[in-house]
């Protein structure tokens, strides 16, 4: 699961990312959220594109308790507006012939991959501006 940030005073980025080896169900994505309003001041629009794990009492739970978060869905099956698309194709892209031996070596390339692309301002402007999306004038 990853989240981009932007903050809309000085247009600086963020990645969050959680990484398990199962399935993404409502009780961790309740988890990430609230572990990413820890980290995110101000109000929050989440862009969502209507997946089963977005949707519960776990969800509403987070929905309740944070007034400040504002949920926008993505129309059904527009993967293309999605920046998050963009982030695994790039993780894929650094990945492609790749021989992983173990989930450790697969769990060690998602973080490394992170970690790259975290540092670069750029790269993470570039995810927005590859979807569809409308996007900031920077």
């Amino acid at each position: 699961m990853a989240a981009l940030s932007v903050s809309p005073k000085c247009a600086h980025m963020g990645l969050y990312a959680r990484f398990q080896q199962d399935n993404f169900k409502a009780l961790h994505v309740a988890a990430f959220l609230r572990q990413l309003l820890r980290h995110l001041r101000g109000h929050v629009v989440l862009l969502w594109d209507g997946g089963r794990a977005h949707t519960g009492s776990a969800i509403a739970h987070v929905l309740a308790d944070y007034p400040r978060l504002h949920v926008e869905p993505f129309p059904k099956y527009a993967p293309e507006l999605n920046p998050t698309e963009q982030v695994w194709n790039d993780f894929k892209g650094h990945t492609a012939n790749s021989l992983f031996e173990n989930k450790q070596d697969i769990r060690l390339s998602l973080h490394g991959n992170k970690r790259r692309v975290c540092r670069s301002q750029q790269k993470l402007r570039s995810f927005i501006l590859a979807s569809e999306l409308p996007s900031l004038p920077w």
